[in-house]
């Protein structure tokens, strides 16, 4: 075990491919917002309507981001506009290709 710079028990194991992507680019965007969330889960009235890979807020602006290994957007764009529907709100939604590191803003 270890401890992160808050002081909370981390993990030790292995991240795979796309959680290590997640974490690339959680530390890429931290200083430009006011909370950076990843794995956000978002909850509708009865049940679990999906997860983003990164909720980034920067005041009243909720930024959304799908992070995926491939390089193309399609299916994050999909995912992406689902999400926010639920979400609502003022903000932008971004994919990220992990393997190019490539991130676009997509047009919902």
């Amino acid at each position: 075990m270890a401890l992160n710079s808050a002081g909370a028990v981390i993990s030790m194991k292995k991240l795979n491919k796309h959680d290590q992507y997640v974490a690339e680019l959680c530390n890429q965007i931290k200083d430009y917002y006011d909370s950076v969330t990843p794995n956000y889960k978002i909850q509708g009235n009865k049940r679990s309507i999906g997860e983003v890979d990164i909720l980034a807020r920067k005041g009243e602006k909720l930024d959304l981001f799908e992070v995926k290994c491939s390089h193309r957007p399609i299916k994050a764009k999909k995912q992406l506009s689902r999400l926010r529907r639920y979400i609502g709100g003022r903000g932008e939604s971004f994919f990220y290709c992990g393997s190019s590191g490539l991130l676009l803003a997509l047009k919902i």
